[in-house]
């Protein structure tokens, strides 16, 4: 009967929502946020969301910044009634004290979301709405906590069990493939014959998660090359010229583009998730791959590299190799984690650095931001749980052989006067 029941008051929902007049509402958003927080009568909470979404959607970066003042200012705990309820909890624990306490440390604003997503297609809008919110008030620290907020329901709402792989291939639909184009951030697609090329051979796979309150929406993307071997340059991965395997010559699985779609859901991490379901399935589906890498940029080596007095530019490829190795084991951020942001995710997922690679990137964007190199990161899916947990007790880095040899012998020698002081060719 509980199904039953949810089942009519969804299509009730709907077809009100979509039938009803769009009648004005006099009040303030102050007010239909407190008419929406407060209410008891579903209709009528319905009708202040949709109300509060729609005019949301009409206001300009000013008027957005207000609102979420509004939320962070007039929303917010009450630090007095958490101690009180905190002291009460401590003093006689049970039922009554706990709940009180929860209900005191969730500030309003957290049920203020809870409602608005009740609206048939409010996830979107809320997940554009956090878009707006990093956008406008990142540097604003007091909207710090609402973007907490935001972060702790999506976390919910966005987790593994929630999200759907689906394949991409050329027969999705169109509205598909254009944000595939659209959301593409490591390698971009410059056509839709360069789309075809990385959909359509039988050497080529791309997956996506979506949610099914975001049906048309992608939330992250992988793009796979089957291979023979472990590939050292993105050029030759996608160039036209290349002849295409069948997928039962491939030995090796290659992630060379994995792309996050919505601003929205930055932080919310299920890239990791993606590329372990991708191996799997492949793993599942062509028994004959063996090896599962990707072909990964170094987005910090350039800079790296800038702030160290070394010219890029001057460094042969042994030399690139022997840099990029040593800045991927050693220059560490002040927590003592790796300083590239790309081989943080992989080695949070368990990951291990394998090989690294000169001139693997000869594009304008691969030489701004890695002088060229890009790493092979290598997903041995017996070690990926060890690696991982060792990643995130210890920091310690799983690494090659041939990388930690690279990295020892940036640290013997002074490669910055080795660097700037070769003659010029």
């Amino acid at each position: 009967m509980t199904i039953l029941g949810d089942l009519l008051s969804t299509i009730f929902e709907r077809r009100y929502l979509s039938s009803a007049p769009d009648r004005h509402d006099s009040r303030s958003m102050e007010e239909l946020i407190t008419a929406l927080v407060g209410a008891t009568g579903e209709v009528s909470g319905l009708s202040a969301a949709k109300h509060i979404l729609r005019r949301y959607q009409d206001m300009d970066d000013p008027a957005k910044l207000d609102f979420f003042h509004h939320l962070a200012r007039d929303m917010n705990i009450d630090p007095e009634t958490v101690r009180t309820t905190l002291d009460a909890y401590e003093a006689a624990p049970g039922r009554k004290t706990y709940r009180d306490f929860m209900a005191a440390v969730e500030p309003d604003r957290q049920e203020l979301i809870r409602r608005l997503n009740q609206i048939p297609g409010a996830t979107e809008t809320l997940v554009r709405m956090r878009a707006d919110l990093l956008r406008l008030g990142r540097k604003d620290q007091e909207l710090q906590a609402l973007d907490q907020d935001f972060r702790h329901l999506f976390a919910s709402w966005f987790n593994r069990g929630f999200l759907v792989l689906r394949p991409v291939s050329w027969e999705s639909p169109a509205h598909i493939l254009e944000k595939i184009i659209a959301y593409e951030a490591v390698h971009e697609i410059a056509s839709w014959d360069d789309l075809r090329r990385r959909l359509v051979p039988g050497d080529r796979r791309c997956f996506a998660f979506f949610h099914p309150a975001m049906p048309d929406e992608p939330l992250i993307f992988v793009e796979v090359a089957l291979t023979r071997d472990i590939p050292g340059s993105i050029q030759g991965l996608l160039t036209e010229e290349r002849e295409p395997l069948t997928a039962d010559e491939a030995k090796t699985a290659v992630f060379y583009s994995i792309s996050n779609c919505q601003d929205g859901l930055a932080s919310i991490s299920f890239g990791n998730s993606l590329i372990k379901q991708v191996a799997a399935d492949l793993a599942a589906e062509l028994p004959n791959l063996k090896t599962f890498v990707t072909l990964s940029p170094i987005p910090g080596l350039a800079s790296w590299l800038e702030s160290e007095e070394i010219n890029a530019a001057d460094a042969d490829p042994k030399q690139i190799r022997t840099l990029a190795a040593h800045y991927l084991l050693s220059a560490k951020r002040g927590d003592g984690l790796p300083l590239d942001p790309v081989a943080r995710f992989h080695l949070g997922n368990g990951a291990q650095v394998h090989a690294v690679h000169a001139d693997a990137d000869v594009s304008p964007k691969g030489q701004a931001q890695s002088a060229g190199a890009m790493v092979n990161y290598l997903y041995d899916l017996n070690k990926v749980a060890q690696n991982h947990e060792r990643f995130a007790t210890s920091k310690e880095i799983a690494a090659s052989s041939e990388i930690r040899s690279l990295d020892a012998a940036a640290r013997k020698q002074d490669l910055r006067k080795q660097v700037n002081e070769q003659p010029a060719v």
